[in-house]
């Protein structure tokens, strides 16, 4: 009888250890393959950086949204399921923007810089122009006269070479008055402020009156 009671004894703690381990391997198996909540909040930091980027895809927010109403809900699985879906396009978005920017020539190792133009030629009472000159920013060179304002100085010098004061062409070797008079340079300051308005390929009546004094 001894045997039998101590058989059914052990009999029953086995059972009792069976089930024990049983929902001990049923809880683990049913519990999500990770944190809901750390799961949204990796797909919403994923998504900042791409709208960061001006890349952000139009239904990464929505399941971002969706996820939270399913941990709200209590469905772990499936909030965890769709954050990590919008973690996913998020990422996605940003690699396709560099991919295509690479693909479009952004983002790569610039060219050389072209060879700087050559120096504009300037001697004793001469300059020849280079393209993007002007007789204000000839004028204002430090090698001229270093102030704009005395172009007309050079306009005059030149008034057989230069039509319309608004309009010189590379190549063209002007003469430069070294050593002019005080008088010749406030009257060419004095015309360069008051000049009036002017328009590219006409002689101003200003500039006719300038050049006659």
């Amino acid at each position: 009888m001894k045997i039998k009671k101590a058989l059914k004894l052990s009999g029953l703690m086995l059972l009792v250890i069976s089930f024990a381990v049983g929902c001990a391997g049923t809880t683990e198996e049913a519990a999500p393959g990770g944190d809901a909540a750390a799961a949204i909040a990796a797909a919403k930091a994923a998504n900042k950086k791409a709208a960061a980027e001006n890349y952000e895809w139009r239904d990464t927010g929505k399941l971002i949204k969706k996820a939270e109403k399913a941990l709200k809900a209590g469905k772990e699985a499936e909030a965890i399921k769709l954050a990590n879906k919008a973690r996913r396009q998020a990422e996605n978005a940003v690699k396709q923007k560099y991919s295509e920017m690479e693909r479009l020539g952004f983002g790569k190792k610039p060219a050389p810089a072209p060879a700087p133009a050559p120096a504009a030629a300037a001697t004793a009472g001469s300059y020849t122009v280079v393209g993007g000159d002007s007789l204000w920013g000839i004028s204002g060179k430090p090698s001229i006269y270093g102030n704009p304002y005395q172009w007309p100085l050079i306009y005059k010098a030149n008034s057989d070479k230069i039509k319309d004061a608004d309009l010189i062409y590379p190549g063209q070797v002007l003469g430069i008055d070294t050593n002019p008079s005080a008088a010749e340079v406030d009257a060419a300051i004095q015309h360069a402020k008051t000049r009036g308005s002017w328009s590219l390929g006409v002689v101003e009546e200003s500039d006719k009156a300038y050049l006659a004094q």
